[in-house]
């Protein structure tokens, strides 16, 4: 109607006990994607202090030191975590991994999407594969995960989005997009009537902008 509009975020207010809406159930798991990153480490915490019993983490890679202490300290609050090897992006290892549940791991009542990798660049330099690195695991990832839940009776499915996908920084069209799939995801799976919830998490000081370069730039922005 004549009128430009332009998009503004507003502080929003959490009501009271919002936190405790999530509830962790016993003699059940908990799954967690990019589980020994910080991220995932930071969730399985989140977890085990909520009374979860079984926590499933899935990386590419094998624990560091840092991570084996991480699970160590979890573990001896009494809940047990379990290590898959596995590309969430991968259609056999996902498939592998969810013919576990129930039979070798306990059923599955939540996951907690948490892998991606960054890999930034400007739009000239960007290219398909390096688009594909990074929806990969994020993007990719979250399909599948959906795929293979759409029947199962889940409390939660937390996908770690970023504020990427609605600030749009330079240099992360490929990452902005990966993670607008995952705001995208979730709408629709509500709309199904299936549980979702995209975070649009700003920079965690022990996560991938745990940087100098990356700090001083998103400051810049507003962003701490």
């Amino acid at each position: 109607d004549g009128q430009l509009l332009i998009p503004r975020l507003k502080s929003f207010a959490q009501p009271p006990g919002s936190a405790d809406q999530i509830e962790v159930r016993g003699a059940h798991s908990y799954l967690i994607t990019g589980g020994l990153g910080a991220l995932g480490r930071q969730a399985a915490r989140w977890l085990a202090d909520r009374g979860a019993e079984q926590i499933v983490l899935t990386s590419r890679r094998a624990p560091d030191e840092a991570a084996r202490e991480s699970l160590r300290e979890i573990e001896a609050a009494g809940c047990q975590v379990v290590v898959h090897s596995a590309d969430v992006g991968d259609r056999a290892h996902v498939g592998e991994l969810f013919a576990r549940f129930g039979t070798e791991l306990l059923p599955l009542a939540g996951i907690i999407h948490a892998a991606g990798i960054v890999d930034d660049a400007l739009w000239e330099d960007q290219s398909w594969d390096r688009f594909e690195k990074v929806l990969r695991p994020k993007a990719l990832g979250a399909a599948l995960l959906h795929e293979f839940t759409v029947d199962l009776p889940l409390d939660f499915f937390l996908l770690y989005s970023s504020a990427s996908s609605v600030l749009g920084p330079p240099g992360q069209s490929n990452y902005a997009a990966a993670n607008a799939y995952l705001d995208g995801l979730a709408a629709h799976r509500r709309s199904q009537g299936l549980p979702a919830i995209s975070l649009n998490w700003g920079p965690w000081s022990e996560g991938m902008a745990d940087d100098e370069r990356i700090r001083k730039r998103l400051q810049l922005q507003g962003i701490t």
